[in-house]
């Protein structure tokens, strides 16, 4: 037997082939949007790829289940309550699926969703690993808040963190200690909020070590994993309703995304917003007009997806030809790949952002309007400036009015990254009436100073 994991480091997601040596037959779990590694790990070994298990309809990414279904003509394992509208056979509590001398036996274990299941693994009949989804982190587990407006089965997040308590302590908890937990994530997800970087653990660790196991009462549990969860990208419920229908397939989408020169400005639809993934200076130097700088970096996905909307089109540009062909790929992995109206490079524009008069602003902070593109949470814990507005960077188009334009605006955030973003999108709405700046990575030396 081989258990393979696959990691998409941008998602931080985990996906898994489970091969059986002994008939050469493959079963994957929770398989990313682009099937091609699937194929060639089945490939490597001769073995053919007989199921697909969902744990659950994941809000985060897009799956190729259905693709690798119509492909290879896997059987697709999942909930009855997910509610698919693909070719499914239902894998309910205690319901089983064997090949070798591998049984896989589904566990249902409500709390992040109401159709979440974990997958325990037996070889030659002794347990030795357990597939949990988003239910059980290394370090955490999931969140229960991604179901209150998502989804066919929609609840309550106290509801879903109490059946959580439950599934922790009542499903997971009693397998024995020497089982390996294998999750759908780690640390950089938006699924939970504590996730260690490692990429499995045991159950005897986890009891351990992973505050969620820990004793304490019922009330105690579902106020902590109700509070201070990171925010909700806006294509989270999307993702969720196109995996319950199942993605069409992952490279012809991606093909017919039109790659054109860069245009002249004549020939931009102004209505269209323009996503650039160039760095911040080059950004700075000259772009479209209107255009958002949502930087080429780990985060790309997560922030065109928390700022652009699902069925809002966009143009895309990059640097090079190879970034942009990549993050076509990493736009596909959240199933935005059809919203792109054209893609092209881009070597200049001819709207410029201005230099931050850094020694003003340090001498006279008052006399700029601070906009702070963090997320609550971040704030809560601690404030940069004292004087500063808190706007999430993913509420900032929606939310722009609230931007006085009486003086002028600088944007930060905790590394650069951000307000690159949210300097520009406050710039395309205010800055012919006021000048907007980025602060930048120099936040990190007032965080310092603060300290």
């Amino acid at each position: 037997m081989i258990i393979e994991q696959f990691k998409d480091e941008f998602l931080a997601h985990y996906s898994y082939a489970i091969l059986s040596e002994c008939e050469q037959k493959i079963v994957l779990i929770d398989p990313a949007r682009n099937p091609e590694p699937y194929y060639e790990f089945a490939k490597k070994f001769e073995a053919q790829i007989i199921g697909v298990i969902e744990t659950h309809p994941h809000a985060d990414f897009v799956s190729s289940h259905l693709e690798i279904h119509e492909t290879t003509g896997a059987k697709i394992y999942a909930h009855s309550l997910t509610g698919v509208a693909y070719p499914v056979h239902h894998f309910d509590e205690a319901e089983t699926l064997s090949f070798g001398k591998i049984k896989l036996t589904s566990i249902h274990t409500p709390g992040h969703s109401p159709d979440s299941i974990s997958v325990l693994l037996e070889h030659d009949g002794k347990a030795t690993a357990v597939f949990t989804g988003d239910t059980l982190f290394i370090g955490d587990c999931g969140r229960p808040d991604l179901r209150e407006s998502a989804g066919n089965l929609q609840a309550k997040r106290e509801k879903l963190a109490l059946q959580m308590y439950h599934s922790l302590r009542d499903k997971l908890m009693v397998l024995g200690d020497e089982v390996i937990v294998y999750p759908a994530h780690g640390s950089g997800t938006l699924c939970g909020k504590a996730l260690s970087t490692a990429n499995s653990s045991t159950i005897g660790a986890e009891k351990i070590s992973n505050w969620s196991l820990q004793e304490m009462t019922v009330d105690d549990f579902i106020k902590e994993l109700t509070t201070d969860q990171p925010f909700i990208p806006k294509y989270f419920g999307y993702d969720v309703d196109l995996n319950r229908k199942g993605a069409a397939p992952f490279k012809p989408l991606v093909d017919q995304v039109e790659l054109i020169k860069q245009p002249e400005l004549e020939e931009i639809n102004a209505t269209i917003i323009v996503v650039d993934a160039r760095p911040e200076a080059e950004f700075k130097a000259g772009h479209f007009p209107g255009a958002v700088n949502i930087v080429y970096g780990k985060k790309f996905e997560t922030w065109l997806g928390s700022i652009i909307r699902p069925g809002e089109h966009f143009y895309l540009t990059a640097s090079s030809p190879a970034h942009l062909k990549e993050l076509i790929e990493r736009t596909a992995s959240i199933g935005y790949e059809g919203f792109i109206e054209a893609a092209f490079v881009t070597h200049s524009g001819d709207v410029l952002m201005p230099v931050l008069p850094l020694e003003c602003f340090i001498a006279n902070p008052e006399e700029f309007t601070i906009i702070d593109v963090r997320n609550e949470n971040e704030v809560k814990k601690k404030k940069v400036f004292a004087n500063s507005t808190n706007i999430p960077l993913g509420e900032l188009r929606e939310r722009i009015k609230e931007v006085p334009a009486d003086k002028p605006i600088v944007v930060h955030c905790a590394g650069g990254s951000r307000s690159a973003a949210g300097s520009s999108i406050i710039a395309a709405e205010l800055g012919s009436r006021t000048p907007v700046y980025d602060l930048g990575t120099v936040v990190k030396d007032f965080a310092k100073a603060e300290d």
